[in-house]
């Protein structure tokens, strides 16, 4: 299984990227893991919501050139289903039963994503109702998904 994460930004706080680079390391046992990250757009304070739009889709054509035709997209919107650990799990595990080899998990922008990124989504899935930090994010989804393949392997892993 191919499990891509393609976001908008970079990390730079060291505390994220070591978080970031042990789950990777933890995951290579069960899955090839690559994450892209797709330059973000600077917004201006006081933004008109026609600059927010603008900037939101220039970040989602990034973002859609990066997804493979054959993909199946699993955006991270607030707006989404809340699965639990065991219901990730499944839903992954499922995918890869029904001959779905790559899962793309989409982290858009701090505007959001755009209707074009929506769109192609599969389904959108949400950790919380809360706000977080992108980077923040990435660190959650990482770590969301080697749990899920912990439990799928029937592998002990903290409660």
């Amino acid at each position: 299984m191919r499990i891509t994460i393609v976001c908008v930004g970079k990390v730079k706080e060291k505390y994220f990227t070591g978080a970031i680079d042990e789950y990777s390391k933890r995951l290579s046992r069960y899955c090839k893991l690559e994450i892209i990250e797709v330059p973000d757009e600077k917004t201006p304070d006081g933004a008109s919501e026609a600059v927010n739009q603008q900037i939101k889709e220039k970040e989602g054509r990034r973002i859609l050139d990066k997804i493979p035709e054959d993909a199946y997209v699993m955006v991270l919107a607030i707006e989404g289903k809340q699965p639990d650990s065991v219901e990730l799990s499944e839903k992954i595990e499922k995918l890869g039963i029904r001959g779905e080899s790559h899962i793309v998990f989409v982290i858009g922008g701090s505007l959001g994503l755009s209707g074009e990124v929506m769109k192609r989504a599969n389904e959108a899935i949400s950790f919380s109702r809360m706000t977080f930090p992108h980077q923040l994010m990435r660190v959650i989804l990482l770590e969301q998904v080697y749990r899920a393949y912990r439990i799928m392997n029937n592998e002990p892993y903290h409660k």
